[in-house]
């Protein structure tokens, strides 16, 4: 027990679960009965479609400001006035949903001003503060696109700085108003350049689908408002991702473009 108060580190937390090691050890049937007195099936309710919305837009106005929030709300309004004239019900809104989903994850793509607004965010130190006890410091793992070195196949590498970072990363969060702007040192980046075109190429493929949209073809249009679920990562795992993304996209517009010979493949 001495040793655990010396070391410093989440104290009550190491006693709590050494103890229940102990006890563990001498009647591990009286501890899982404890721990697990009866099955307790707990249903969260489904999230609406004003649900997903209301959350992601709140989360854009922080990220940029209330007209980027704004300009996101009203293009997934225009989806679900349009799935809503399609389908006659206004309940089964699956089209709206993976574009209200798709949409938000293009929109906060994860730049240098965001890296910097989460970690000086009073939750995350907040987290942080829970999680550890005594004198401890931050150290953080980044690849600057603009000062950071590159391995042997020009992927960019991470470095580790020290808790000065946290000033820094202060100062870069009150200038995400640049971003976008002929300001924005970091957006001249490929990738930020990319990222930022992948917004407006997407909105207007969903605006191909709706002019198009029926009861019939609604299924495909949902699989392509999808799409930006297959883009994961950063850097050049992102570039990957995307590269199959793009892929897909393209085989599942062209079938859109062209049923009647997708049809005849088909048979």
């Amino acid at each position: 027990m001495r040793a655990m108060e010396l070391n410093g580190v989440a104290v009550d937390n190491n006693k709590a679960a050494f103890a229940w090691g102990r006890r563990a050890a001498h009647d591990i049937e009286a501890v899982k009965a404890l721990i697990n007195p009866g099955q307790v099936v707990a249903f969260k309710k489904r999230d609406t479609l004003e649900d997903l919305v209301a959350y992601r837009a709140e989360f854009l106005v922080g990220y940029q400001n209330a007209a980027y929030a704004e300009r996101y709300k009203a293009f997934v309004d225009k989806v679900k006035a349009k799935e809503t004239a399609v389908t006659g019900d206004g309940k089964s809104l699956l089209l709206s949903e993976s574009v209200a989903k798709s949409l938000f994850k293009l929109m906060a793509y994860k730049d240098e001003y965001e890296v910097a607004r989460l970690h000086t965010d009073a939750a995350f130190h907040s987290r942080i503060a829970s999680l550890f006890e005594g004198d401890f410091k931050l150290h953080f793992h980044l690849a600057p696109p603009l000062t950071g070195q590159r391995n042997e196949k020009g992927e960019l590498r991470k470095k580790v700085y020290g808790p000065a970072m946290l000033t820094g990363f202060k100062l870069l969060a009150k200038l995400k108003g640049l971003r976008g702007t002929a300001w924005d040192v970091f957006g001249r980046s490929e990738e930020r350049k990319t990222e930022r075109a992948l917004i407006a190429e997407y909105e207007s493929c969903i605006d191909e689908l709706l002019q198009g949209l029926n009861a019939t073809n609604l299924q495909a249009a949902v699989e392509i408002a999808r799409i930006p679920e297959l883009i994961k990562g950063y850097g050049h795992v992102k570039h990957k991702h995307l590269t199959i993304a793009r892929s897909k996209w393209g085989i599942l517009m062209s079938a859109w473009r062209n049923p009647q010979s997708q049809a005849q493949k088909a048979a």
